[in-house]
């Protein structure tokens, strides 16, 4: 009896320092996504207005890297905050952790290399190879064209710079070792002709990240075979907001007309339009539209051509759900 609990002793001993060698491993030496590029990006006029068309209307980098006005209806962008960081997404919004937004101006930016900047909009890890939390959506990044990249480093390299500090993300245990297994390797693309309009409305929504919103989630990961049907959850202030389904379901588009998709985003951007003031019990949405309002109408056409192809999916999505 004492040799067979001895056995189960070492047997124990042995697993924990396995299970302790893995995850020291894990922390230690991942994630492993190589060394960033030495690139010295041109900053051409053409390059920085790409760049600043896809970070402020369709990658909408702006958006998570600016100060939000809450207080109005689909939180718009403070003005003079483009690119202080600062952005909060915690534990009341379902994230593991606490984390931050960063600062992409010049103040933080300027002790950065272009490849430096390209490694982490494309692999999701920091300046020093750590792992970042995917609320920037790096692995949609990661399949872009390397040029529009490059357009939109140019882009920020011309914010103003803003002297702001933002606090350091923390990830609650265990997704703190969880997280250094996330990010990976870019799998870069080459860009569609426009005249591709399929392939060119794939490329461009995955530049828009919508598949991240509009899928449902478990502990913020993407449930696969539930792409685009919509009912993630937010919380908001007023209560639980969902993500519309944008498969072809009678649910979600079937019934829509390009006309009709294209003139909900730019509804946003008529002159007429001013975003209301709104109190912390009233309806609102996280859906940037005031950014996505300046898509190109060619770009949401191919966006909506794009969707009307994939595998419609049937979910009712109740779009709000009030505190009791």
């Amino acid at each position: 009896m004492k040799k067979l609990f001895k056995i189960l002793l070492y047997f124990i001993g042995a697993i924990s320092i396995i299970f302790v060698g893995l995850i020291s491993f894990i922390v230690f030496f991942l994630p492993n996504v190589g060394k960033p590029d030495k690139i010295t990006i041109e900053r051409t006029p053409e390059r920085i207005e790409r760049g600043k068309y896809l970070a402020t209307s369709v990658m909408v980098c702006v958006d998570c890297h600016s100060q939000r006005d809450w207080t109005k209806f689909a939180g718009p962008i403070v003005t003079g905050t483009e690119g202080r960081g600062g952005e909060r997404f915690d534990q009341r919004y379902g994230f593991p952790g606490v984390f931050y937004s960063k600062n992409i101006t010049p103040y933080t930016l300027s002790g950065w290399t272009d490849g430096e900047i390209f490694r982490t909009i494309t692999t999701g890890v920091d300046k020093k190879g750590a792992a970042l939390f995917p609320i920037m959506p790096y692995h949609y990044y990661g399949q872009l064209d390397k040029e529009d990249i490059y357009s939109v480093i140019a882009y920020i390299r011309t914010l103003p710079e803003i002297k702001t500090d933002v606090p350091k993300s923390k990830a609650d245990f265990p997704f703190s070792i969880i997280q250094h297994l996330i990010p990976r390797k870019a799998n870069l693309q080459t860009r569609p002709a426009e005249s591709d309009t399929i392939a060119y409305g794939k490329y461009m929504i995955t530049a828009s990240g919508c598949q991240e919103c509009h899928t449902k989630d478990n502990k913020g990961q993407i449930i696969a075979g539930l792409e685009y049907a919509g009912g993630r959850e937010f919380a908001i202030s007023a209560g639980i907001v969902r993500s519309s389904n944008l498969t072809p379901d009678i649910n979600g588009l079937k019934t829509w007309t390009a006309e009709q998709f294209i003139k909900r985003f730019k509804m946003y951007q008529d002159t007429s339009f001013h975003s209301p003031v709104i109190s912390a019990k009233d309806f609102n949405t996280i859906m940037p539209w005031m950014m996505y309002s300046k898509m190109k109408a060619s770009d949401l056409n191919a966006i909506f051509a794009y969707l009307k192809t994939i595998k419609p999916i049937a979910n009712k999505v109740e779009k709000f759900t009030a505190k009791s």
